[in-house]
């Protein structure tokens, strides 16, 4: 520990700590522009200027560490005139036209630091030059008049997100915000993530939605986790008068530590869809307005005749992205009570019925965390885009390539990823078994196994590698870069058959890696262990009940249900699908109900309700519920004890 004094207060704080942050633990607050927890330090706006005893000048309290026996001085009259000088320098040089702005009034950091140091006008005129407004982004405006040069977006876009397309082009006060080499931010390498949005502390990177409706201090904000995929990301939902008004990452959240894509911090806000605000039924061959009375009238005529038909009684499928506590009551009430053929998800167990079968087939879980893919240093990726899909993973794999993490992909399609790899490999229609197992034979060969347990022929291990599709230099390439990491990952996602799964944990095992298996819906892995991870086959059954939540049907499965004798859709939102529905139950969006959701590494989380939802819709669970009980059921509410029935591909926690 270094002991120091900080305006004649003893402070302890361990060795390392900056002046800012140990002066933060002692209740002293110093006033920062361009400083950011999650960013590296950078002393760029100098608006932390301290007074250091000893020092020949004023320093900057983010980037200087605390020395044993250091007095510094954060009020003296100095360092106030210092703050004051530094304002208005930032002030004067861009067009802050404070009445105008959408984030003044609470939300801009420059302009909460004025006020604070008791500014009320310019001491300084602006230069007046204007600056161009890039709107050709679909979420985020480019407000280079309000830039004050922080570079918190562009380091943002590089440390967090380990995208790097902000910078700044020119020099002194010509320099100006840019993406990539000066192309609009709508026609740039943006991935739409909006880091730089919410660390922007001024007006300069704004999202298209939130302006001019709600202030800091003017929404209600509910901590709760994305539904958007199977991650879990931890969010603040902000809302004013029940309008959603904007999604932030939760910098406290364990898991993404504030970093958000684009679905879970924008899609929201941007939904365009038609609201589904009554139930409806098929009347005379066209859809009419109805009271739940009468649609659970009709689906109970309908069902009652097909109650225990395991052929062709009823058939039911379910989003994912639904809470556990409605997929459970699913699963009693179609797969328990009606006995149903087919019981699914809407994804068909595509990203989860492999590794299912092979934690059930071991008894054992066999996958790692999202705390293994930060700190790996090399990481190989089995078919799957994630710069398309599960984006925070990669995210993290990404932003730590700069510092030194390795990265092979392994993907017979185009991999957006292929671009940043060091070694790309490509065999086949799909990621194939032969080609897994000719890695890890190569590796076994050169002698590079960490696993010496493992005893393999020589002649099996030539025939491998001759079997695998690539070429030896290609595999030795891969064998000299596992060689060298100390922590390896193995990313594999949709659609990779049993035997291709089968080998990936082998060479886990043979390399000491550990193997991240990446889902689908928000609640995939429970879907699966409910036993939800079937194909869709429909073979003459009678009724199709189909709970999408908030999910937009693919045109695959509407091709799939187009035929279905009577269709009963559960949804928030019209679609082609409820318009071909005989019957419409409106249900909650993932905002306006509390649920239960098990993420990709086992985590169990809670998303909470942030929204009220429209009269007359209900809640997913609500809905089938009351459909239980016109059948005299009463489902069992105990989720569980059914999701920890059987081993699972990873620990289920919490």
């Amino acid at each position: 520990m270094t002991k120091l004094t900080i305006n004649n207060k003893p402070v302890d704080v361990a060795e390392g700590t900056t002046v800012l942050n140990a002066a933060r633990s002692a209740g002293i607050e110093i006033p920062t522009l361009c400083e950011h927890p999650h960013l590296t330090p950078y002393g760029g706006c100098r608006l932390c200027l301290v007074d250091v005893e000893g020092a020949r000048t004023l320093q900057p309290s983010c980037t200087l560490p605390v020395t044993e026996g250091m007095v510094v001085k954060t009020d003296t009259d100095k360092v106030l005139a210092a703050r004051k000088f530094v304002l208005t320098l930032i002030f004067s040089e861009r067009n802050h036209f404070c009445p105008f702005c959408q984030v003044s009034g609470g939300d801009c950091e420059l302009q909460n630091a004025a006020y604070r140091e008791g500014m009320t006008h310019w001491p300084l005129q602006p230069n007046w030059q204007p600056f161009p407004v890039d709107a050709s982004h679909p979420y985020i405006v480019m407000e280079n008049n309000r830039c004050i040069l922080c570079r918190r977006c562009v380091r943002a876009c590089g440390e967090l997100v380990g995208n790097f397309t902000l910078g700044f082009e020119e020099r002194g006060a010509r320099s100006l915000l840019v993406a990539d080499l000066g192309v609009p931010l709508g026609s740039s390498s943006c991935i739409s993530c909006g880091s730089c949005v919410q660390v922007c502390p001024t007006g300069a990177l704004i999202d298209r939605w939130s302006a001019y409706r709600g202030k800091e201090t003017q929404v209600e904000k509910t901590q709760s986790v994305c539904t958007g995929c199977s991650i879990g990301c931890g969010i603040d939902v902000l809302v004013r008068d029940n309008n959603l008004v904007r999604i932030e990452g939760n910098w406290d959240a364990e898991l993404n530590e504030g970093v958000l894509c684009k679905i879970g911090r924008f899609e929201p806000l941007a939904e365009d869809r038609n609201r589904l605000l009554t139930p409806q039924v098929r009347k005379d061959g066209k859809l009419k307005a109805a009271t739940w009375e009468e649609a659970f009238e009709m689906i109970q005529s309908k069902f009652s005749p097909l109650v225990g038909k395991k052929g062709d009684g009823v058939a039911a499928l379910v989003s994912s992205g639904l809470p556990l506590e409605s997929l459970n009551a699913f699963k009693k009430l179609y797969s328990d009570y009606f006995q149903s053929g087919m019981v699914t998800t809407t994804e068909e167990g595509e990203y989860t019925a492999a590794a299912s079968a092979f934690a059930r087939s071991t008894g054992k879980s066999f996958e790692g965390s999202l705390a293994d893919v930060q700190k790996a240093d090399l990481a190989i990726v089995f078919g799957v885009d994630l710069v398309k899909e599960h984006e925070v993973i990669g995210f993290f794999i990404k932003r730590n390539i700069p510092n030194g993490t390795k990265l092979v992909v392994v993907d017979p399609a185009t991999n957006t990823l292929d671009l940043l790899a060091d070694v790309t490999l490509k065999s086949g229609k799909s990621v194939e078994a032969n080609l897994v197992h000719g890695i890890t034979a190569a590796v076994i060969s050169a002698g590079a196994a960490k696993n010496t347990d493992i005893r393999v022929s020589e002649a099996h291990l030539k025939t491998a590698i001759l079997e695998s599709g690539v070429s030896n230099n290609e595999l030795s390439k891969v064998v000299d870069l596992i060689k060298s990491a100390d922590n390896c990952i193995l990313v594999y996602g949709k659609g990779i058959s049993d035997e291709a799964l089968k080998q990936i944990v082998h060479l886990a095992e043979v390399t000491q890696a550990k193997v991240i298996g990446t889902r689908g819906g928000a609640n995939s892995l429970a879907a699966s262990q409910l036993g939800l991870d079937s194909r869709i086959k429909l073979n003459g059954h009678q009724a199709v009940f189909a709970a999408f939540g908030n999910e937009d049907p693919s045109q695959y499965l509407i091709q799939q249900l187009e035929k279905a004798p009577f269709l009963v859709v559960q949804a928030a939102y019209g679609s082609a699908l409820t318009a071909r529905a005989d019957v419409v139950l409106p249900s909650f969006t993932c905002l306006e109900q509390d649920g239960t959701f098990v993420n990709f590494e086992g985590k169990i989380q809670q998303s909470k309700k942030s929204m009220t939802a429209p009269e007359g819709t209900k809640s997913d669970h609500e809905i089938l519920t009351s459909l239980a009980g016109l059948f005299g059921q009463k489902l069992d509410t105990d989720w569980k004890k059914s999701i920890t029935a059987n081993p699972a591909p990873v620990t289920i926690q919490g």
